[in-house]
């Protein structure tokens, strides 16, 4: 069995709306653990080290949201991914640098993945019900952030790969702050 540990931030706008408890719920009833957690309101350094800017991932991006915008008929005036991921980056930094922020590590079996589906889609309209998302996330879409020039407001961060997760956690946490305790479901893992 493979029991990983991921970061979970329940963002500003899920603090502000008094969401963190309904959020925690959701990991702790499926018997996932909460290693770390704190309150921490995120400086420039630590909010650029968390949205690094990736090659793959601005091409990435850029891609979904041309088609996105070019199979709704509407333009997309950006012939760049990487500056449009450097857009996309700056607002993600602004975002998290908002205001106040609950970082969580999560342990159990297979919590990348598991995590990952709770939270829902990245854009709320398109979560499903049942998903963190798409039962707290206010109605947003990706038309609705490009055109306000801002990043998705979407509740919550969960790390998209047990690499990713790994280097997003030391960011968040020193080792001091991780705890290890048994919960009842351990005997089972």
């Amino acid at each position: 069995m493979v029991i990983e540990r991921t970061l979970v931030l329940i963002k500003h706008d899920g603090v502000v709306r008094g969401l963190v408890g309904k959020i925690l719920d959701r990991f702790e009833n499926i018997g996932l653990k909460i290693c770390a957690m704190k309150m921490v309101w995120a400086d420039e350094k630590l909010a650029e080290n968390h949205y690094q800017l990736d090659e793959e991932w601005a091409k990435n991006v850029y891609e979904k949201t041309k088609k996105t915008r070019e199979s709704a008929g509407e333009p997309f005036p950006f012939t760049d991914p990487i500056a449009y991921g450097k857009m996309i980056q700056s607002w993600n930094i602004n975002f998290l640098r908002e205001g106040p922020v609950i970082a969580m590590v999560i342990e159990g079996p297979h919590s990348v993945e598991i995590a990952r589906k709770m939270v829902g889609s990245t854009e709320p309209r398109q979560a499903t019900p049942g998903t963190i998302r798409g039962d707290f996330a206010m109605i947003e879409s990706y038309a609705l952030a490009n055109d306000k020039e801002r990043v998705l407001r979407n509740l919550v961060h969960a790390s998209d790969s047990v690499d990713n997760a790994k280097r997003e956690i030391s960011l968040w946490f020193n080792e001091a702050e991780i705890h290890n305790y048994k919960k009842e479901l351990d005997k089972h893992f």
